[in-house]
């Protein structure tokens, strides 16, 4: 068995084990503490530098600066996607018992479209490859959009996936303590938590289309795009607990996430030719805006209140 059949095996065992850990630990409805949140998201970010460590002595230190990079690019743009999760919550009146079964059954459906769209992404930049450029220039708008595109609305009712769950399943009114569906009247109905599961799983399609391409940016190469999207997107659910409360603080943040958007599309638009920016750079470029934008945040931001989840 070669290394990278090694190192997918233990990848895969990984995320199975943690996945069954989770699901064991959390198959009660509970609200998720802030020490909670705080010991997840510090586990997956270690379990993420140990992988990361594993790379760097099997493939070398290129490899592992990659999927370093394409973490930290994830995360960083991950952070937008909590903004959304809170506005969705909070649209469908979730109280937090519940938020974080939903995210749980979000996130295991994010790592099977992540799949798709990662290894489908790939074997378009293989057959064609001036999709880059495609990919590219779609980052670019996006990041301008997100800058200059004014504060983004969720509206559930106009989404197309809603209206259509409403054709094909009756949907009740109130919450039925922590299920998806109820019988009523021997009729299999959706409640109001599988309509928010469906909006959760909607907006990681749209947030997808924009976050994977980025990474294409960074490497190519099948298991460091995967595994590094994976790692990001598994701590997703403890981050948007620990975050929740204060993300009203960071002003600033979709801003330099714009940036990073801005900047990627342009590393990919230059890739063949020799102003080609090293991977080094890209690294130094998403710390520098990221931090940058959050000590704006904290520092010339006006003091609102946190958004309520």
């Amino acid at each position: 068995m070669s290394v990278q059949a090694l190192m997918w095996l233990a990848f895969n065992t990984l995320v199975v084990i943690m996945l069954i850990i989770d699901l064991g630990l959390n198959r009660k409805s509970h609200e998720v503490s802030f020490r909670e949140a705080l010991s997840w998201t510090g586990i997956w970010i270690s379990l993420a530098l140990l992988f990361n460590a594993g790379i760097y002595f099997y493939f070398g230190e290129t490899k592992a600066l990659e999927f370093f990079t394409g973490y930290v690019l994830e995360k960083s743009l991950s952070v937008d996607n909590l903004f959304v999760f809170i506005m969705i919550f909070s649209y469908f009146h979730i109280p937090r018992l519940y938020q974080p079964k939903i995210l749980k059954w979000g996130i295991i459906g994010a790592l099977v479209m992540r799949a798709v769209f990662i290894f489908a992404g790939i074997e378009l930049l293989e057959a064609f490859y001036w999709m880059i450029y495609i990919f590219g220039g779609i980052l670019i708008l996006t990041g301008i959009k997100m800058a200059f595109g004014g504060e983004e609305k969720i509206e559930p009712e106009k989404n197309l996936l809603i209206k259509l769950l409403r054709i094909i399943v009756p949907i009740t009114k109130r919450i039925h303590g922590g299920r998806f569906f109820i019988c009523r009247n021997r009729v299999r109905a959706a409640t109001p938590l599988f309509l928010t599961l469906a909006m959760i799983e909607w907006s990681d399609l749209v947030f997808a289309l924009d976050s994977i391409p980025a990474v294409f940016a960074v490497t190519r190469d099948p298991f460091i795009v995967y595994t590094s999207n994976v790692f990001a997107i598994m701590g997703l659910r403890s981050l948007y607990f620990l975050l929740a409360n204060v993300m009203g603080m960071f002003a600033y943040l979709k801003l330099g996430i714009s940036f990073v958007l801005g900047f990627v599309g342009v590393k990919m638009l230059l890739a063949d030719t020799r102003f080609e920016i090293s991977t080094y750079f890209s690294l130094g470029v998403i710390f520098g805006v990221l931090a940058i934008s959050i000590i704006a945040s904290v520092f010339l931001s006006n003091r609102r209140p946190p958004n309520p989840i």
